[in-house]
């Protein structure tokens, strides 16, 4: 079990970005899913996306908010998303449109699992955002949005 002592900073912050956006490159960002029910709080016990069992421990004045640092190594870093994470699903019409978003999605270091046909994108930010830089494949009818859900509705 890992033990975390606080929060070290936010991916907002300038030098923590730069050092995460070199993480990620690397695989080396681990997500620490809290539910919005166990958000406040000050002891928590739970797994992150790559299997790493933390159990994290706040500070008095520490709040835990979306985007919030809790490890930062060299080596790896565990960023905390509150709440369950949105997904996207997305389904290519053919190989070309297949291997284009796919060329996307890694080239954007976008979270993905493939179900089936459909790309199921994690969902870091606004989906706007997601299907606005893949804008050219959607509107040649290439791609289609299967859905905008929860993960946990998800089977």
């Amino acid at each position: 079990m890992l033990k975390l002592h606080g929060i070290i900073g936010h991916v907002g912050d300038a030098s923590i970005a730069n050092n995460l956006h070199a993480l990620e490159h690397r695989n080396a960002v681990e997500i620490l899913v809290v539910p919005d029910a166990d958000g406040g709080r000050r002891r928590l016990r739970l797994t992150t996306d790559h299997g790493t069992d933390c159990a994290l421990v706040l500070k008095r004045d520490e709040t835990l908010t979306d985007g919030a640092v809790v490890l930062m190594e060299p080596t790896r870093a565990i960023v905390v998303r509150m709440g369950v994470p949105k997904t996207l699903t997305l389904k290519p019409i053919g190989v070309e449109a297949a291997i284009c978003l796919g060329w996307h999605a890694g080239n954007l270091h976008w979270r993905v699992t493939i179900r089936g046909e459909d790309l199921l994108v994690l969902l870091d930010g606004p989906e706007a955002d997601y299907l606005a830089r893949i804008k050219p494949l959607l509107e040649a009818g290439s791609v289609t949005v299967v859905s905008g859900a929860d993960l946990g509705s998800q089977s």
